[in-house]
């Protein structure tokens, strides 16, 4: 059976655990938010760029022969 400080020493280094991974969560999270917007961005400029107005016909001259 394990003592009182042994188990309080469990659980301390169980909290470290849980607060390390949770700074590691909150950093992927952010990363991925970061990314997200940088893809936002991409895909409105992709859009400008395809987006091209036609070319304008040139009229027929008239020529008298």
């Amino acid at each position: 059976m394990a003592t009182a400080k042994q188990i309080e020493l469990r659980i301390k280094y169980a909290k470290m655990t849980i607060n390390s991974l949770t700074k590691k969560i909150n950093m992927a999270k952010a990363r991925v938010k970061k990314l997200e917007g940088e893809m936002k961005k991409a895909k409105v400029a992709a859009q400008k760029t395809a987006k091209k107005s036609p070319a304008r016909k040139k009229a027929a001259s008239k020529r008298k022969c």
